[in-house]
Parts: C-alpha cells; structure tokens; sequence
C-alpha cells in the first residue's frame, strides 16, 4: 500500500515557474517509478512525464519538453515536478503516480495521488 499526497499547485501568470511535490509514504519510495499526469477540464487524463527507481531516467511528453524537469529525492519519499514558461494549456489538476517503474508508469499505474490544481492566467 502506498499513499501520494501532492502539493504545490496554485494560480501562476504565463511565462512563469511553478514547482509541485508529490509525497510518499507507505512502502519502500525507491522501488517505484514515478510519473506526473495532468487532466484539463472536459479533456481524458494525459502523461506528463516519468522518473526512474534511482533518478536516473526521465520521460516528458512532448507538449512538455525543455520545460518541465521531473526529480526524486529518496531520502525524503519525493517526487517534484518543475514547471517553466507556462501557458494558460497547462492549466489542469496535475495528479502523481506510481508504478513498476517508468516505462511501466506511463500506461499503468499502481497509485495515484488526489491531484492538485494548476492554473495559468493568460
């Protein structure tokens, strides 16, 4: 059993930076991949991007690349998701996620956080 609990969301002008924080507790933090999902209202869930066990791998979906950087910190059962130059399309509840690993998170996934909302005025 693992529980996620994120934090960090609120309300951002575009062009601007936003950090969220996913934490975990429960089983061991390290043995999952973890991922960061996104869904606007009216729109399905999407994936935003993927962390490996150690933090030495990363996924972005390609509407996010070269702006968003997902983290780990182990030590504190962690998982960040740094958000620059928004735009008001990034605007939707952003939810953690755990999986077997990375690849494996990104189409399936074990648990999920509440979410936490983001928005970005233009």
């Amino acid at each position: 059993q693992v529980q996620l609990v994120e934090s960090g969301g609120g309300l951002v002008q575009a062009g601007g930076s936003l950090r969220l924080s996913c934490a975990s507790s429960g089983r061991t933090f390290s043995n999952y991949g973890m991922g960061w999902f996104r869904q606007a209202a009216g729109k399905e869930r999407e994936f935003v991007a993927a962390i490996s066990r150690s933090g030495s791998g990363t996924y972005y979906a390609d509407s996010v690349k070269g702006r968003f950087t997902i983290s780990r910190d182990n030590a504190k059962n962690t998982v960040y998701l740094q958000m620059n130059s928004l735009s008001p399309e990034d605007t939707a509840v952003y939810y953690c996620a755990a999986g077997a690993s990375a690849a494996v998170v990104q189409t399936r996934v074990d648990y999920w956080g509440k979410g936490t909302l983001v928005t970005v005025s233009p």
